[in-house]
């Protein structure tokens, strides 16, 4: 028969290893976490200095169109910095991209459904406003939602390969057009 503290001290002894245990767990979560976040400052460092050298802008002249200090952004492209989501677009205004985009990088917004491809081909058309651009943008991400909706099995079983046929638009009356 136990003693009330041999009891006791048995008890405390699986509690500390519980909480060992559990300590270890989390600061292994943690380590995980802090490994994402890092990954993701790097990407949107990348991105942001990848951008700038595409558009020919320098670091000095990036910094100071987004009101922050060349040794902010520096750290920001460097994967040191997180930036504030109103950074973000500063730098996109400053960049001439949609802010959208550096939110995405950032992995403030969720990433647009579709081929990541045919996104960034709409966003870095030249030739689109910006508005024109998130009005595409949302009609394709559409697009892709209700075709993965409606067909996850007829995609294996279509043999179709014809076009889906658009109806011509209904010519308007002169009511319409007053």
């Amino acid at each position: 028969m136990q003693t009330p503290g041999e009891f006791v001290t048995g008890q405390v002894r699986s509690v500390r290893e519980k909480v060992d245990q559990l300590a270890g767990t989390v600061a292994e979560t943690v380590a995980a976490e802090a490994q994402q976040v890092s990954t993701v400052r790097s990407q949107v460092g990348e991105y942001i200095r990848e951008q700038r050298s595409a558009a020919r802008v320098s670091l000095r002249e990036l910094a100071r169109t987004a009101g922050v200090s060349n040794p902010y952004l520096s750290q920001v492209e460097r994967g040191l910095r997180k930036p504030s989501a109103e950074i973000l677009a500063a730098i996109a205004k400053g960049l001439e991209i949609s802010a959208e985009t550096l939110y995405e990088q950032a992995g403030i917004l969720d990433r647009r459904a579709g081929n990541p491809d045919t996104v960034a081909a709409i966003r870095s058309d030249d030739q689109l406003s910006e508005r024109h651009k998130a009005v595409l943008l949302e009609l394709y991400e559409t697009y892709v939602r209700e075709h993965a909706a409606a067909s996850p099995t007829s995609t294996s079983t279509s043999t179709s390969t014809a076009p889906a046929r658009i109806p011509a638009a209904r010519p308007q009356t002169s009511e319409e057009t007053a």
